[in-house]
């Protein structure tokens, strides 16, 4: 009885299959190239929004690593021994007696900020006992926008 009713099963086709018409496929495309175009802007925009932010962020860190460093030394690295010495000690310029062993920055290494692009570290700087400055999307000082320059002394 089993087998019968298997061969009745395997016998049956099925008439229902069809597929999409190049009318439907065009149709379902175009929404969602039209999506995409709404969409993609959008996200793009969020992106460098994203950048900025993170460049914020990368330069407070840096501005705490530095009061951790004066708070052990007395100073602030000299624009000579650059914003690497909160990872490497100084052996130029005025040697910190006070340096902490593993450094400053928890990764032990400097990040370039988020395009790519190395942050620039002055001291003593024009606004303050330090200036710590990210160029921006066009790398290169001044410009509006996302070109921006991003200082410590704006955040």
């Amino acid at each position: 009885m089993k087998k019968s009713k298997l061969r009745n099963f395997k016998n049956h086709t099925c008439h229902c299959l069809g597929g999409f018409t190049l009318i439907e496929i065009m149709i379902v495309l175009f929404i969602l190239g039209m999506l995409a175009a709404l969409i993609a802007p959008r996200l793009i925009g969020r992106t460098d929004d994203a950048r900025v932010a993170q460049a914020k962020v990368q330069i407070r860190n840096f501005e705490t690593a530095l009061k951790l460093f004066k708070m052990d030394n007395g100073f602030y690295p000299s624009t000579e021994q650059g914003i690497e010495a909160l990872i490497t000690e100084p052996t130029i310029g005025q040697i910190p007696k006070n340096y902490r062993s593993g450094g400053y920055l928890e990764k032990k290494k400097i990040p370039a900020d988020p395009w790519g692009n190395p942050y620039v570290y002055i001291s003593p700087g024009t606004q303050g006992d330090y200036d710590i400055i990210s160029y921006g999307a066009d790398g290169t000082h001044g410009g509006e926008g996302y070109n921006a320059d991003i200082t410590n002394w704006d955040i």
